[in-house]
């Protein structure tokens, strides 16, 4: 059996994405101070971009793949699972530890969600919503100037939309909880 991978521009673009992540990190530590920030935010900031494009031209183009629709939120998750923890190490203060924690476990949460709704065919149920989009906005919006820093309004402006953020990821798994609660109480009705 040969295995082989549908390369399209979404899923490049995804790949793309995937493979800025080690330079993302690099950018962030090994940069000197002063360019450190600059330079993490901006590869972080291509990232999210990608992450935009990739669906828009997926669905644009007719190119959605199962390796791109599985890749897409992996690597979504993951850059911003990474860019919350360097920004949590590097404030080393509470109130970017606590909606860090809260943003890293609903993505645990409803990724667990998703899987097992997929498991008893009822995927549909959890499809991602224009308020999970809105959420992903904020979270990028907020970490790119959390990582970039370079004034203390743009750090004050990026902690706030870290808590939009926050609210955003509680308030949408709780829509994704409720719209699956028979499911999860065993009351399929």
């Amino acid at each position: 059996m040969r295995l082989s991978i549908e390369l399209n521009a979404p899923t490049a673009l995804t790949l793309f994405r995937v493979i800025l992540i080690p330079f993302f990190v690099f950018a962030f530590y090994l940069i000197p101070n002063s360019w450190s920030g600059f330079f993490s935010a901006l590869l972080f900031l291509i990232a999210a971009v990608t992450d935009v494009f990739d669906g828009y031209l997926a669905r644009r183009l007719g190119q959605t793949t199962k390796f791109g629709a599985f890749l897409d939120p992996v690597a979504d998750k993951i850059i911003v699972t990474i860019a919350l923890l360097l920004i949590t190490e590097y404030f080393d203060s509470w109130w970017i530890t606590i909606p860090a924690t809260v943003i890293v476990s609903r993505e645990i949460i409803i990724s667990a969600l998703r899987e097992w709704m997929a498991e008893i065919g009822k995927r549909s149920h959890v499809a991602v919503s224009s308020l999970g989009k809105i959420k992903t906005i904020s979270q990028m919006t907020a970490l790119t100037w959390l990582l970039w820093r370079p004034c203390d309004l743009v750090i004050n402006a990026g902690l706030f939309m870290l808590y939009v953020a926050t609210l955003l990821s509680l308030w949408s798994m709780c829509q994704y909880l409720w719209a699956t609660r028979y499911f999860l109480l065993g009351r399929e009705d």
